[in-house]
């Protein structure tokens, strides 16, 4: 996957941070293209924001009816019987754009991998494992995948990238729980996690927004 499968809106010309933020399952790159705007972030900021369209797959618990998705869903408690080859396949694909944001001369230290729900799960799964460390993780309404690959994967640096959870408590697609236990086994793995919770069910909130607008305002 190169940058043509992505959308991209650039806040200045020559950006010199990047935030790469995957969708969820059944959306594309478009669903998150109006958080740019919401966000506010200061004006001089000149960041590359990339929505990448996950590749149509069929899932499994949609009757195999194919979709966006980055891994294959087989079961209501989706950390059962993960999907190991589409995640690390899909993990793959992001530290490819984080490679290609590099190449383009931009610092590892200055792009964020972000995502909601799917898309988050594979942003935690590629950020911990980057080589160099990157600016920061961010995860909304979504789990750790594959945890118990991750002691033994963990990138050396990872405990220097700050951790964004956010989550809805009436959270019906992933839950509350599986968020929650995915925060404390970061902290256990010495991760720094600043984690928000919501009255929201899996959704992204302006109360949420304004706090990723200053998280964001703080590492960048």
């Amino acid at each position: 996957m190169s940058e043509l499968d992505s959308i991209i809106i650039e806040t200045q010309h020559e950006p010199d941070a990047a935030i790469i933020w995957l969708h969820g399952l059944g959306a594309d790159g478009n669903d998150f293209v109006p958080i740019v705007d919401q966000l506010q972030l200061p004006s001089h900021y000149a960041i590359r924001f990339i929505f990448p369209h996950a590749p149509i797959r069929p899932i499994t618990i949609n009757q195999g009816y194919p979709m966006p998705g980055w891994y294959d869903i087989s079961s209501l408690s989706i950390t059962e019987k993960e999907d190991e080859a589409g995640i690390r396949e899909a993990s793959a694909i992001l530290k490819q754009l984080c490679d290609e944001q590099v190449a383009d001369g931009i610092d590892p230290a200055r792009i964020v991998v972000a995502g909601f729900s799917q898309g988050g799960a594979i942003a935690l799964h590629c950020g911990c494992r980057y080589p160099t460390p990157l600016a920061g993780i961010m995860a909304l309404s979504t789990y750790l995948p594959l945890p118990d690959t991750l002691a033994s994967e963990i990138a050396e640096n990872a405990i220097d990238i700050p951790v964004f959870m956010a989550h809805g408590r009436q959270d019906d697609v992933v839950s509350y729980e599986y968020g929650k236990q995915s925060m404390t086994r970061l902290q256990t793995l010495g991760m720094e996690v600043q984690w928000y919770e919501y009255d929201m069910a899996h959704a992204v909130c302006i109360e949420e927004i304004h706090h990723i607008r200053n998280w964001l305002t703080e590492i960048l």
